[in-house]
């Protein structure tokens, strides 16, 4: 049941981070804070298609 998804740094749109989420129990799109290597901070991450 668990999809593979890509977040994207919501402050330079770099894809970052592969994680698994059960589309089932978390139908909405995820938002996490996670470190940026490229922003060099903590930032706002968004699943992407």
């Amino acid at each position: 049941m668990a999809d593979r998804v890509q977040l994207e740094c919501t402050v330079c749109k770099q894809r970052n981070y592969v994680t698994y989420k059960n589309k089932k129990n978390t139908p909405e799109r995820m938002e996490i804070n996670k470190y940026c290597k490229f922003c060099k901070k903590h930032t706002p991450h968004k699943e992407t298609k």
